[in-house]
């Protein structure tokens, strides 16, 4: 091999030292972090600019021996609906998964740390029941760590709210399944029992006039459109789905979906005094086969897919669309008026598990009914519990960022 010689040589010489203090300054300085903050270099070397940057949301489940984190014995909120294990269901190999992005890792829910970030602050969850399941999850998973306290002014059960005093964080959260305003008919009136009039363009008052005081919000919604329903547009019949109605246009389900987001993310950017971070959840599909929940359909695979296996499309797909695609407008909008959007997307790892769902192991609570086949909601613990693991991930990074 050739060396450089002359005047080039000269130069190289005296590039060399500035060269080595570029490359060993940022080296010395994870040294000096990891002896006090170890997963604080394992962050910022996985998400350096010189590496690849990975998509956590895409990937594939892969066998995690040490699972499950907390049992229902463990765990006082785990609702009877998902409470798989207490109402006998057989297998335990679903709780034996992790999700695995490509290209990197994504670490297991640490209580400890979570808390220590949540110190001082609080998180909603807003939106339907599968978004409380997700929250249930999450206070499963603190319980390690410490149990919180009921501090809620209603009796209500779709209206909660805890204290976690030792780290004075609060948890809340806000049903509004429709995250939009919306009444059921009047059975006696035109349109009859069971379907729901949705006010597409007029958000929820019982979430948007609450959210202001919190520094994170996990919003969510989705199954509830599979319901008979009349669309509202200022005030006045747009169309429906599936009503049966004379004289009103049907329109796609979806149709409502994207428009719901669209009026949700646009109340957010308008609340002037609300500072704290959104969470957009995406759809999490259910797993139905041989019917729907109520012809019979039931969700009985005990493992996953495998990414080849199954592909998002349908329904799942153009839910998941209108979504994303609002929640882009809305980030957008939000940068402009000082809104921070992130966007939780579950919804390709959640595809791949139709095992994980209570099928027919669950109850109402405090009777021995059992209820119809569920593949909406998910079993504690199960695979929801990654969804905290997706959680604490993004708050690692914007932590990090600000």
């Amino acid at each position: 091999m050739e060396f450089p010689c002359g005047k080039n040589s000269q130069n190289a010489s005296q590039r060399t030292p500035k060269i080595f203090i570029l490359i060993a300054l940022p080296l010395i300085i994870l040294g000096i972090i990891s002896l006090y903050h170890p997963s604080s270099v394992t962050y910022i070397l996985n998400h350096h600019p010189l590496h690849e940057k990975c998509d956590i949301f895409r990937g594939e489940w892969i066998p995690n021996p040490d699972g499950p984190y907390y049992t229902n014995t463990t765990c006082g909120e785990i609702h009877e609906h998902q409470n798989c294990m207490k109402y006998g269901r057989p297998d335990t190999d679903f709780l034996k998964w992790r999700w695995k992005p490509k290209g990197c890792e994504l670490p297991i829910f640490n209580p400890h740390q979570f808390l220590d970030m949540m110190r001082n602050k609080s998180l909603a969850f807003v939106g339907d029941s599968v978004g409380r399941n997700q929250m249930q999850s999450l206070i499963c998973l603190l319980s390690r760590v410490e149990h919180p306290i009921d501090i809620s002014s209603t009796p209500d059960f779709n209206f909660k709210r805890w204290k976690y005093k030792t780290y004075n964080f609060t948890l809340a959260t806000y049903w509004s399944p429709f995250l939009v305003k919306m009444e059921e008919a009047d059975s006696d009136g035109p349109r009859h029992d069971g379907v729901f009039n949705i006010y597409l363009d007029e958000p929820d008052k019982k979430w948007t006039s609450q959210i202001k005081e919190f520094n994170y919000v996990i919003l969510n919604s989705g199954h509830w459109f599979s319901r008979l329903s009349v669309y509202y547009e200022k005030n006045q019949v747009v169309g429906c789905w599936r009503c049966g109605l004379p004289n009103i246009t049907e329109l796609p389900n979806y149709y409502g979906y994207e428009r719901v987001f669209k009026t949700a993310l646009k109340a957010i950017n308008n609340l002037e005094n609300f500072k704290g971070t959104i969470f957009v959840r995406t759809f999490a599909p259910s797993h139905f086969e041989g019917g729907e929940w109520n012809t019979g359909g039931n969700c009985l695979r005990k493992s996953p897919f495998t990414r080849t296996e199954i592909v998002l499309e349908g329904l799942n797909l153009e839910f998941y669309k209108s979504q994303v695609e609002e929640f882009w407008v809305a980030e957008k909008e939000g940068k402009i008026k000082g809104k921070n959007f992130k966007l939780l997307d579950i919804t390709q790892a959640m595809l791949l598990r139709p095992d994980g769902h209570p099928s027919r192991y669950g109850h109402w609570p405090n009777e021995s009914v059992v209820l119809y086949n569920d593949c909406v909601h998910w079993c504690l613990p199960g695979p929801i519990d990654s969804w905290n693991d997706f959680l604490l991930h993004m708050l690692k990074i914007e932590q990090l960022i600000l």
